[in-house]
């Protein structure tokens, strides 16, 4: 509930890259709902293509336990005419034995 709340776009992936966390902020800025994106490749099917490999890199250190602070970079609207800038927090998301099971990303507007 804290994470859909929230007033900053926040999303998860799991170790695949596909998005298992899409809270409504995020929603609200993309135009693309949870439904839409969850189950769906995050870098190759919501990323601008210019940037799918330094958000990928992100993503993979994020699995890795290497966390990255402000990382700019733009995200796909819904309508494909325009892209919001994001800066993005990047985290390993561990499960209750610690395993990394994906990354989850708090962003800004």
């Amino acid at each position: 509930r804290l994470i859909d709340t929230a007033n900053a776009p926040i999303f998860g992936v799991d170790t695949e890259g596909k998005v298992t966390v899409w809270n409504k902020c995020a929603a609200d800025v993309t135009g693309y709902t949870e439904e839409d994106t969850m189950g769906h490749h995050l870098t190759s099917e919501f990323i601008t293509s210019d940037f799918r490999a330094s958000v990928q890199e992100v993503l993979d250190r994020a699995l890795q336990g290497k966390e990255t602070a402000n990382f700019e970079f733009p995200l796909v609207t819904k309508d494909g005419h325009s892209r919001v800038e994001v800066l993005l927090n990047a985290t390993a998301r561990r499960d209750v034995e610690g395993r990394v099971v994906g990354v989850v990303g708090i962003g800004q507007d």
